[in-house]
């Protein structure tokens, strides 16, 4: 039987009747039914061309032809698991290991981003045989009950933190505790590291691991300070952890100036295990885990296999290494470092133009917009942001939000992303907020005259 085709208010009306409603949609309010998809474009039921700005998944493009003529051949010959064996999954592995310091050495294939940072949380407390774990304000590392124990954005909301976990407060030099103008905000945060530490070992708790996101995106397109990493994983190799990067949002040149996150902190810096997911199979399901000689021989030592149903499949690995071609024929990362600074420079130009810009941050295609109600207390303009993507999208821009306030205008585009893109999502963007700065300057306006009648009215009466 043949699927239904539905219209927008039947499509709706389903998923409202059988998906759980914890899954949630983007603009809730008028949600948008996607048929089709090309490059950084995404078309409605109606043919209607929505610019991606945010799905950082399809990496290489939606619908990249090589990377779908990578599945649609490799699906003809054969899909099986990794107990046999198969070269894609060994030129995948040697592929991945050319990307990284020699050290990272040894790789696991999974299917989703949590899967990997689960596998990496395993692999942390039996390679230290400690328990504990140390993660920043605000983290996520994915959906699984470990890794919602691990993600204060998720375990605040539900039965809060665990002895065992420990929260450091996230590295932001613009609304952190450290700020701008401190005079050494690296060590300052670092130092806050440190002190968890110092307080975990005097109750007798031992440090398995450090997790971050190389560039912490669900606190708010965070870029941590150059020197940070390396002092954190000084002092958590001293308590007997290990330090684990999630690249999972922001690996495979995103950063464009590096091909992996953790290197713009220098290349005296190497993570202990990095994850990876999203990108790496351009909205194929395909996670990775690379680690140490050591750290997987420990894991090796317990004699528990692991295995993993389709993680490593041909055709996953088949994608995997399309996506890889892509990066390197079509010089994404160089065009990420391009289209980024220019976007950067538009919008630091709009700072100037519009108080409500707080602040511009970014690397490559890894871009925050933090909006603001006042200058000196930086409070976040969260209905203003959500005004401001919801206006987007009436121009057929995707932008959506991020950060604890929910205000920062979050830039993750599929690396296709041009400079035509960039001028045309900020030639909108100062549209709106100067209708946004008049519409504030009227009800401003009328408030004050309303004050002055009243105070005339006073005076007459008395």
């Amino acid at each position: 039987m043949q699927a239904g085709r539905w219209g927008r208010p039947e499509t709706l009306a389903l998923r409202r009747q059988l998906i759980g409603s914890s899954c949630k949609l983007f603009f809730p309010e008028d949600p948008v039914k996607i048929v089709r998809a090309k490059g950084q474009y995404v078309y409605d039921e109606h043919g209607r061309e929505y610019l991606d700005c945010i799905n950082n998944v399809s990496h290489v493009g939606h619908c990249h032809p090589d990377v779908v003529k990578a599945a649609h051949e490799q699906n003809q010959l054969l899909n099986t698991n990794s107990r046999y064996l198969h070269d894609n999954l060994v030129n995948y592995a040697k592929r991945l290991s050319e990307t990284l310091p020699e050290k990272l050495c040894t790789f696991y294939f999974l299917n989703s981003g949590s899967e990997a940072n689960d596998l990496a949380l395993r692999l942390a407390r039996q390679y230290t045989k400690h328990e504990d774990v140390i993660v920043l304000d605000h983290a996520y590392h994915g959906h699984l009950t470990s890794l919602i124990d691990i993600s204060p954005y998720k375990f605040r909301n539900l039965e809060g933190q665990k002895e065992w976990v420990h929260v450091a407060p996230i590295p932001d030099t613009y609304r952190g505790i450290y700020r701008e103008d401190h005079k050494d905000p690296v060590t300052a945060y670092a130092n806050e590291v440190k002190k968890i530490i110092e307080q975990a070992q005097e109750k007798g708790r031992k440090i398995a691991a450090f997790f971050i996101e190389s560039l912490p995106s669900v606190g708010g397109q965070i870029i941590p300070p150059a020197g940070y990493f390396q002092l954190i994983a000084e002092h958590v190799h001293k308590a007997g952890g290990v330090f684990v990067a999630d690249e999972i949002q922001v690996g495979f040149g995103r950063a464009g100036k590096c091909f992996w996150a953790f290197q713009l902190q220098g290349e005296d810096f190497i993570p202990d295990i990095v994850t990876m997911g999203k990108p790496i199979g351009n909205g194929h399901p395909i996670a990775c885990v690379a680690t140490t000689k050591e750290i997987a021989e420990a894991f090796a030592d317990t004699g528990v296999e692991y295995f993993n149903t389709f993680g490593g499949n041909p055709v996953s690995c088949a994608i995997g290494l399309a996506v890889l071609d892509v990066i390197e024929k079509e010089h994404l990362q160089a065009h990420a470092t391009k289209v980024g600074n220019f976007l950067m420079e538009l919008l630091n130009e709009q700072k100037v133009k519009h108080p409500i810009i707080g602040d511009v941050r970014g690397v490559g295609l890894f871009i925050g917009v933090d909006l603001i109600k006042d200058q000196d207390k930086r409070t976040p303009a969260t209905e203003d942001a959500a005004y401001v993507i919801t206006r987007l999208k009436r121009e057929y821009i995707l932008v959506s939000t991020d950060g604890p306030g929910r205000n920062v205008l979050k830039f993750k585009p599929p690396l296709c992303f041009t400079m035509e893109n960039a001028k045309l999502v900020v030639d909108k963007m100062d549209e709106i907020l100067t209708d946004l700065e008049r519409r504030e300057a009227t009800v401003s306006h009328g408030e004050n005259t309303l004050n002055i009648s009243h105070q005339i009215d006073m005076a007459k009466s008395s």
